[in-house]
């Protein structure tokens, strides 16, 4: 699943963040400086005024720590691969029972992959001069291999394109006010699946099949409509996923306390929906209000009771039958209703608390960085590792037996992944620039050779 991808900490001479110019580290040669700076490794810049007249005014300028965030790739990482998860192994075992890995996976993953895109999003609106044009570009690449990605026959609902339109909609978002991402969030989680359940009765049927260049010259209102609404992945619901991840981006990530509640408070909004759901559906009656109903889900047709029932524990195709108000109280994966939302919202954040929290264990992070390498590893190239799945599910390269299958691709992701990082981590540094000839007149050393300081 592609995201924006955590760019590299600035380099020491350049402005931690747009707008902000960097500050002299030692005093310049024609007299004292007129700001004594100071570093500190959080994400704010704050400026104290002078005690007193005269005395200089201390400025606090912070830097992202170099490197990318281990913890941030991990999730990224797991994510991925609980994603493979559903779409290799099998949804039910042989005793008509939901499988473990489906239980876990599906529909919280490709969830986890929009709210760290969040997150991503915000690092790159924080180290980029100009995100908006580095967010218009990735769009348009996502959205061009998604294209590519429906002209096959892979069986997956590839979401590139609907990434694409993801990453357009959050454009005027990436240097927005906290209080207007919180809004954002909440209209588009909370409202966006009432407003679906209004309009999706008088629209056309969603195009089932995976968007394309074909479909995008022969149908293009219809496909917007399905990009935005009435898709596997609507937009209008699924930004919020990206809204919520840039309020968590502008977090200090490298803090252990934040990654305990981001765990915490992910996990506890979590259970929460899913309890508010089971309540709904069953000592209210909300279940039993869904299996009377004629239900139709769209772009499927009539469903019987049992199918309903099914669907109402193996999940739905991005939208919910309007024939009941109740439906909207499914928590079922890829529902896109409220309580979904909110449920994979939770998740997502939780395990990026998880994976922030491992990344610090031994000293100085060592373990935990070792125990994460491969996984980040992974989740540092999303996008490469998402299309190679999508493009080998659509030949017959892969073993026909799923676990084979899955564990192959599982290994041969990490292994390589791994490498590819290593590799990149070993690169020589790059000479530093020739210092300038000196000026006539002067003198680089004192006489007997001492070295000036």
């Amino acid at each position: 699943m592609p995201d924006m991808p955590e760019l590299p900490a600035p380099a020491s001479d350049e402005p931690p963040f747009p707008g902000v110019l960097p500050l002299p580290r030692t005093p310049p040669p024609d007299g004292p400086p007129s700001a004594e700076v100071q570093e500190r490794d959080s994400p704010t810049v704050r400026a104290a005024a002078s005690p007193s007249p005269g005395s200089p005014a201390v400025v606090w300028v912070t830097r992202p720590r170099p490197g990318r965030i281990v913890g941030v790739d991990a999730a990224r990482g797991a994510a991925l691969l609980g994603m493979a998860a559903t779409h290799v192994l099998p949804d039910f075992d042989s005793h008509g029972h939901l499988t473990w890995a489906f239980r876990i996976a599906a529909g919280r993953s490709a969830a986890a992959f929009a709210v760290l895109a969040g997150v991503a999003l915000a690092l790159v609106a924080a180290r980029t001069p100009r995100p908006h044009l580095a967010t218009l570009m990735r769009a348009l690449c996502i959205g061009l291999v998604g294209l590519v990605l429906g002209e096959t026959r892979t069986p997956l609902a590839v979401i590139l394109v609907y990434y694409a339109v993801f990453f357009l909609l959050v454009l005027p978002l990436l240097r927005a006010p906290r209080w207007v991402l919180a809004a954002v969030a909440a209209v588009t989680l909370a409202g966006e699946p009432w407003l679906s359940q209004l309009v999706r009765p008088h629209l056309p049927a969603p195009i089932t099949a995976n968007p394309s260049f074909s479909t995008l010259v022969t149908t293009p209102g219809r496909l917007t409509l399905t990009l935005l609404l009435t898709g596997y992945y609507p937009a209008l619901a699924w930004v919020g996923y990206l809204a919520v991840g840039m309020l968590v981006g502008r977090l200090d990530l490298r803090s252990a306390r934040t990654a305990g509640w981001l765990l915490a408070g992910g996990a506890a909004t979590a259970v929460a929906a899913k309890i508010l759901s089971w309540f709904l559906l069953g000592p209210l009656g909300g279940r039993s209000a869904i299996l009377a109903t004629n239900a139709v889900l769209p772009g499927i047709g009539p469903m019987p009771p049992a199918q309903t029932a099914r669907l109402l524990a193996a999940g739905l195709y991005g939208s919910t039958p309007t024939q009941s108000w109740w439906w909207l109280a499914v928590s079922s994966p890829h529902a896109t209703t409220p309580l979904d939302l909110v449920h994979t919202t939770g998740t997502a954040i939780a395990l990026l608390g998880l994976a922030l929290l491992v990344a610090r264990l031994g000293a100085d992070g060592r373990l935990g960085r070792i125990l994460l390498w491969p996984l980040a590893a992974v989740g540092s190239m999303t996008l490469t590792w998402y299309t190679l799945h999508a493009a080998l599910l659509a030949t017959d390269a892969l073993p026909a037996d799923p676990n084979r299958s899955y564990v192959l691709q599982v290994v041969v992701a990490l292994v390589l992944a791994s490498a590819w990082r290593a590799t990149r981590r070993r690169r020589p540094p790059a000479a530093p620039p020739a210092p300038p000839p000196p000026t006539p007149g002067t003198s680089r050393s004192r006489p007997g050779g001492a070295c000036r300081r």
